[in-house]
């Protein structure tokens, strides 16, 4: 079999790493070696880019497709102007929908501010498990989420998470959230621990940090209109869930990591 040596770069927002690459047709064993800590680059998942579109195509490490990540737009967008696109402000494609960004430059990083569209509120998600009921608001993004501001231990998380994650046929992302005192003048501060489907617990979910905002916000625990601090194990994201529309905002920082090439059969 012929070897297919492909650049590369990695990126990552809040801890959330991405292996970017160009034009390439991505299968799922390939995303699944690619992103392996081990014996490949190591990531949480590929991100599929036409330059010419702009277009972004999400895999995740375990080779599934979901429609959609916050913290890897941030990372497309920044990797195109730093690759020469000419316009700070661009709108990139995605299974989502088309997304409008604005970039700016910040030393060895960016920071990227994203229009990621309406959340749509769901049914509440009720999941039997653990010897409890446990219940979820859900919230599509783009992608599918389940939100929850009870308090939960990290061993609890760690058992809870996977169950959340499958209990919908198509799967789901879970959020575990705790509204604390806001901080430096902000309207509000969140933390958020992320079980994100097809990989597990990560640093930090960009659509995951937006579905608890617009939770956040329509349970009367978070105001609308006024940029919230999502705390997330990696950093913090401001999101700003308009009323009535529940138009999202997102901001955030995208650093590249590292650049090469590699292999894919």
């Amino acid at each position: 079999m012929k070897e297919n040596v492909v650049r590369f770069e990695k990126w990552e927002g809040l801890g959330n790493d991405f292996i970017l690459v160009e034009a390439v047709p991505m299968t799922a064993e390939a995303a699944r070696r690619l992103c392996d800590r081990r014996f490949g680059i190591g990531a949480d998942g590929v991100l599929v880019i036409d330059r010419e579109q702009p277009r972004m195509q999400v895999w995740n490490a375990d080779g599934s497709r979901p429609e959609m990540c916050g913290n890897g737009i941030r990372c497309v967008a920044a990797y195109l102007v730093s690759r020469g696109t000419p316009q700070k402000a661009l709108t990139i494609a995605t299974d989502a929908g088309d997304k409008r960004c604005e970039v700016t430059r910040a030393g060895d990083r960016f920071d990227v501010l994203v229009g990621m569209g309406r959340a749509r509120m769901g049914e509440t998600l009720v999941v039997t498990a653990l010897g409890a009921e446990h219940r979820f608001a859900t919230v599509d993004v783009g992608n599918p989420h389940a939100v929850t501001f009870d308090p939960y231990t990290e061993d609890a998380i760690d058992e809870l998470g996977p169950i959340v994650a499958t209990t919908p046929a198509e799967g789901v992302n879970v959020e575990f959230c705790r509204v604390r005192p806001a901080e430096h003048g902000e309207a509000a501060r969140i933390d958020v621990t992320v079980w994100e489907r097809g990989v597990g617990r990560t640093l930090a979910c960009g659509t995951g940090a937006c579905a608890a905002a617009a939770a956040a916000c329509a349970q009367g625990r978070a105001p609308y209109g006024a940029p919230l601090r999502l705390a997330l194990p990696g950093g913090s994201l401001r999101i700003t869930v308009a009323p009535g529309s529940l138009e999202l905002l997102m901001q955030g920082p995208a650093r590249r990591a590292f650049s090469g090439e590699v292999v894919i059969a």
